[in-house]
């Protein structure tokens, strides 16, 4: 594979990745509802998330649900160091699947 072959590979992942900037805003705007999950493509995670964090909230006036809250807080604060992570992930993937739709390899 040639340099011209190769930064186009590279255009084409950056433009079919995922934003880290739109993911941090979706984690800080939405925080426990697990959107920026779902952004990054971990749909059961982040549903997981939601129902978690939902049923935190639906049982919090009897005191249950601070804890299941609190845990879906420490899932965010967690997952505020692995959006980087999860998107060279992503794009990695892009990467191999671009590579074998053009047949050119490395």
């Amino acid at each position: 594979m040639n340099v011209e072959q190769q930064l186009l590979i590279e255009q084409r992942v950056a433009n079919q990745s995922k934003s880290q900037i739109v993911a941090y805003l979706l984690l800080l705007l939405l925080w426990g509802f697990g959107v920026h999950r779902m952004y990054l493509g971990r749909y059961v995670s982040g549903f997981l998330m939601l129902v978690i964090w939902g049923l935190g909230w639906l049982t919090a006036p009897i005191l249950v649900g601070w804890l299941p809250i609190g845990f879906v807080c420490l899932w965010v604060i967690v997952d505020m160091f692995l959006i980087p992570g999860m998107i060279r992930e992503d794009q990695a993937i892009i990467r191999q699947r671009l590579l074998a739709e053009t047949g050119w390899e490395r």
